[in-house]
């Protein structure tokens, strides 16, 4: 084998490694918004939600929106 066939099989299996873990991690952040909207259905807080999950404050919010959540109410909030 010289050398373009094993730069060309290390490629083949690099690619195939990288969809192989973005599949896994695509499954991985739909599941996460899954426990994001669950959640915030629950009556978290989205401050502790953001808190405890892989997404900002703004994602949170825009995942909230999707799923016709409704924004916390004004006023103080009451602590954990």
């Amino acid at each position: 084998m010289n050398a373009e066939q094993e730069l060309e099989q290390e490629l083949d299996r690099a690619t195939r490694q990288y969809r192989k873990t973005e599949e896994a991690h695509e499954e991985a952040r739909t599941a996460a918004i899954a426990a994001v909207v669950a959640a915030l259905r629950g009556g978290m807080r989205p401050t502790d939600v953001t808190e405890q999950s892989p997404f900002t404050a703004a994602y949170v919010r825009r995942i909230a929106r999707e799923h016709n959540i409704a924004p916390a109410k004004p006023g103080p909030k009451s602590s954990k």
